[in-house]
């Protein structure tokens, strides 16, 4: 099916997304392919991502930056744990050092992208927002596209409905749509949610001259919490050692190994994992709190994502007596606060709905392949990167239970090879195909609201390699040995559909593949 446009730029390699997957991308694709066309559409207009759209007080990372940076560029700041203005810095920092800014494309939000399989390439509408604000629509065609989206809507956070809610005369803000400039000082906040921004927002809060009075955490259900130093003494000693570039390396080893050690003992025992976490959890908090009752969730560590509190920040909230942690059920919000089902009713002047994220993944772009819509659910991820009968598309999504740009080295590289094979043999198209009686099963290995939230709404992944969605690094990396070419991967050129199509007799057309395959080689 070909689809006429007129006059639409095309480029070898579009990237959907400038936020930390995507300037990762582009910095490996720029530099391996310097004759190529490529260019990133950023649908903002600003680069970063999550680090830029966020802009709730304390917004960090929940990684230590040394495996959370790109391979392929140090991390300098001394704090491993680092907030979101030294991540956007960072960010900035790649984008000038490889040159980015010559193909990025600010206020270009892809809508639909529509695969062609006689073209072979994509054709994406866009909508592009001028300097005035008004809105019209482009098209770009696209030989390869990779949506480093990100995994939630950048337009809406998750809320629950609280009854009662339009009864209070405070504020209520979504951590995700923070105001500018807000003034907290002085306020009694509750915080709504346990997960990692609550806890990040609760001591955050609490800071400076323009402190609140007073944080409540309230959660349904605690979460686990661990404390981790802001600053790696070890990696300032490696630093000085072997220098900055080997010094950073060392350090993202190290992190990396620790990791994995902490998440395989953890999921391997559980209960002394609970009991490790509890005695730590007990050390950090007053004479008499009751730790059962608010740090001991009734699920095991990793079924859901571990909170980081950098330096026990969030413990030292609670000895000061600044900060409380209630575990309830809302009732219903009052002119003034909050009744829980328990009859308590806490007071606010500001309620925070840390509640959570609405996943959608490729920032709900309308998929089509000839004509047909594509169900993602329908789909089969493959090797983490690839998507079954979806042809020329990379999705970037990261780690859970490691940091997420690990594994963007992964991708940038496999990209690479996939192009580099394409280029040589004269295709112009590939796409993973799973067997038939491939088991499938949810990507997803976290039980986060968020994330069951959005089951129906993501690809499934088989039972086993290469078919599988791995989100810890070292396990990833096992299934990334060798090259990323296999019998799943089947590779075509259009002047072969042709052939295949017309007969085989025509020797000239065969004649002109070959020159086809030799010709289109690109570095």
């Amino acid at each position: 099916m070909s689809i006429p446009v007129p006059n639409p730029e095309y480029y070898d390699v579009v990237i959907i997304g400038g936020g930390i997957s995507g300037i990762g991308a582009a910095a490996y694709l720029t530099k391996e392919f310097p004759a190529k066309k490529i260019a990133l559409l950023e649908g903002r207009a600003a680069i970063g991502g999550t680090w830029d759209l966020f802009r709730y007080p304390g917004i960090r990372s929940d990684s230590d930056l040394h495996t959370f940076a790109y391979e392929f560029k140090s991390w300098r700041d001394e704090k491993a744990i680092a907030d979101a203005p030294l991540i956007l810095d960072y960010l900035k920092e790649t984008v000038e050092e490889y040159g980015l800014d010559k193909i990025i494309r600010y206020r270009h939000h892809v809508v639909a992208a529509a695969w062609s399989s006689d073209d072979a390439e994509w054709v994406l509408t866009v909508e592009v927002t001028d300097a005035t604000g008004a809105v019209h629509n482009e098209v770009i065609k696209a030989g390869w596209v990779y949506a480093g989206t990100g995994y939630y809507r950048y337009d809406e956070g998750y809320t629950p409905e609280f009854e009662g809610r339009d009864n209070f005369e405070g504020d209520i803000i979504h951590p995700q749509f923070w105001p500018e400039d807000y003034d907290h000082s002085g306020k009694k906040v509750v915080v709504i949610g346990s997960g990692a921004t609550a806890i990040t927002l609760i001591p955050s809060l609490l800071k400076g001259e323009g402190a609140a009075d007073h944080a409540t955490m309230l959660q349904r259900t605690p979460t686990y919490i661990m404390s981790l130093p802001r600053v790696d003494t070890l990696s300032l000693k490696l630093t000085r050692l072997l220098g900055e570039r080997r010094g950073y390396l060392a350090t993202r080893w190290k992190n990396v190994l620790l990791d994995w050690v902490v998440v395989e003992l953890m999921t391997t025992f559980p209960k002394t994992a609970r009991r490790v976490i509890r005695h730590l959890n007990k050390k950090q908090l007053p004479a008499g709190f009751d730790v059962d009752r608010h740090f001991n969730p009734p699920y095991d560590p990793w079924d859901q994502r571990l909170c980081l509190a950098p330096d026990g920040d969030f413990f030292a909230s609670i000895r000061d007596g600044s900060a409380s942690v209630v575990t309830d059920r809302i009732r219903r919000f009052t002119k003034t606060g909050i009744e829980l089902e328990s009859g308590e009713h806490l007071p606010a002047d500001l309620i925070v709905t840390a509640t959570g994220l609405n996943l959608r993944l490729f920032g709900g772009i309308d998929l089509t392949v000839d004509g047909r819509p594509v169900e993602l659910s329908d789909a089969v991820v493959y090797r983490g990167a690839l998507l079954s009968g979806i042809p020329n598309w990379m999705m970037a999504i990261g780690y859970t239970k490691s940091s997420w740009t690990l594994k963007i080295s992964l991708l940038g590289k496999s990209l690479i090879e996939l192009l580099r094979y394409m280029d040589t043999h004269g295709y112009d198209t590939v796409a993973p195909y799973a067997a038939e009686g491939v088991g499938t099963r949810s990507i997803l290995d976290l039980d986060a609201g968020y994330m069951q939230r959005a089951k129906r709404a993501l690809p499934r992944q088989g039972d086993g390699m290469p078919w599988q969605m791995r989100n810890v690094f070292l396990e990833d990396r096992k299934m990334y040995r060798g090259s990323i070419i296999d019998d799943n991967l089947r590779f075509s050129s259009r002047l072969e559909r042709e052939l295949a199509v017309g007969g085989t007799q025509n020797e000239d057309r065969r004649a002109e593949i070959n020159r086809a395959a030799s010709g289109r080689v690109a570095s």
